[in-house]
């Protein structure tokens, strides 16, 4: 799998089993991503795994970033 850098974000809905999208038209074969929101599916981690986790988390945290705005300004660089 590749990565585009012509990418989008949106969300939608399950419908009759299929994601639906308002406002958003992409031609028939496109390859999308899919994140789920909900605890219907949970992730199981060893307690040292939830561990290392934690702790990336906190260090994330405590990093400084760049807000939303300035990424897009970056990513329109490459594209």
């Amino acid at each position: 799998m590749g990565y585009h850098l012509a990418m989008q974000i949106t969300s939608g809905t399950i419908v009759d089993g299929k994601v639906v999208v308002e406002g958003l038209s992409l031609p028939e074969g496109t390859l999308v991503t899919i994140l789920a929101r909900g605890d219907e599916v949970a992730v199981r981690l060893q307690p040292q795994q939830e561990a290392d986790l934690l702790d990336a988390l906190d260090e994330a945290d405590c990093e400084e970033g760049i807000s939303a705005e300035e990424l897009f300004i970056r990513l329109r660089r490459f594209g």
